[in-house]
């Protein structure tokens, strides 16, 4: 029989692109997801996951919880004996969660306490975490390996991270047979193949490739790009980008890891080639064959990485988009930042 993964937030977008991924590997995923992140399709099945069902001619058992649903995740480990959990579910804007940190506290880390302590009085020792580059803050050295210090995050999105896997850490210290992969993200981009499912963000986007998508099919009017006199080719900021599938099977590269009773390890997961903004504009156009509209909107690098401006805004261009978010509602146009 295939082995069981229990995949938490697996109707969101990177889950979703994990879940083909498993069952292509022939693993059995059974997802859970409160539809946070997630489009319901018909008869309250997520969007994401009718598709995959569709496109691989299967069938994906899901259930809608909230993972603050204790007596609810005891059910579904009381119905399945899961090999493993991968724990994709909880709050990820980091801009928000400047501005709302209780929340954040709240529900990643309330949320996966729950989730631990369930597989704990289950007998399910194996875990792959979604982490996140987050956790190492302001870089220190270039590239960032995962040597790197951590914990000097610069917003509670990024905290929750960290503090997670301090979680899973002892946790794995404490019972020697329990197995953790923690995988440090830094900005899944793309879709799967077949065009079906990939990134579609509820509102206004956080992250810069869906908005510059939605700038070429004109959804939204243009963007802004903040920064321009970095020390980068064209002058505009530089981050690792990785593609969503190669994400993905990352993570069937953990769990299988997780066999060897490897008790805590930690992997960064990217390319380690850098392209700035303009690049990732030119290459959405080429792709497309559409324009994709942009300005720059006239901030400096000094302003930006000045005390004042990262006290405000935590060096975030999810922050950033959570003021646009307040200008549209108001009806100002202010369409898209990033750098």
């Amino acid at each position: 029989m295939p082995q069981k993964i229990l995949v938490t937030g697996g109707a969101g977008y990177i889950g979703s692109h994990c879940v083909v991924e498993l069952i292509e590997a022939g693993y059995h995923p059974v997802v859970i997801d409160n539809f946070s992140n997630a489009v319901r399709g018909d008869g309250d099945v997520p969007e994401s996951l009718r598709r995959i069902e569709k496109f691989l001619n299967t069938q994906i058992e899901f259930h809608e919880l909230d993972l603050l649903d204790k007596p609810g995740l005891e059910k579904i480990f009381i119905k399945h004996s899961f090999y493993a959990v991968m724990h994709f579910a909880g709050l990820k804007a980091v801009g928000e969660s400047v501005e709302q940190p209780l929340r954040y506290y709240r529900v990643n880390l309330t949320g996966t306490i729950d989730l631990l302590e369930v597989m704990q009085s289950h007998g399910v020792r194996n875990l792959v975490f979604s982490s996140s580059a987050t956790v190492y803050g302001d870089p220190q050295k270039l590239p960032i390996d995962e040597q790197h210090p951590v914990g000097g995050c610069t917003n509670p999105y990024g905290k929750t991270k960290y503090f997670i896997e301090e979680m899973i850490r002892d946790q794995c210290t404490a019972e020697k047979d329990w197995n953790a992969v923690l995988l440090r993200y830094f900005n899944p981009i793309g879709a799967h193949i077949s065009g079906q499912i990939g990134e579609d963000p509820q509102g206004i986007p956080n992250n810069l490739l869906p908005y510059v998508a939605q700038v070429a099919i004109g959804r939204r009017k243009h963007l802004n790009v903040f920064g321009n006199d970095y020390s980068t080719p064209d002058g505009t900021g530089v981050r690792d980008y990785i593609h969503v599938v190669d994400l993905a099977k990352g993570h069937i590269a953990a769990v299988r890891k997780l066999k060897d009773n490897c008790g805590c390890k930690v992997y960064n997961l990217g390319t380690g080639t850098g392209y700035s903004v303009l690049q990732m504009v030119n290459a959405m156009e080429k792709a497309s064959g559409r324009k994709v509209r942009h300005k720059p909107a006239g901030f400096s690098r000094t302003l930006l990485h000045s005390p004042v401006w990262r006290r405000k805004w935590r060096r975030s261009s999810s922050a950033l988009c959570s003021l646009n978010a307040e200008e549209e509602e108001a009806g100002k146009e202010l369409p898209a930042f990033a750098w």
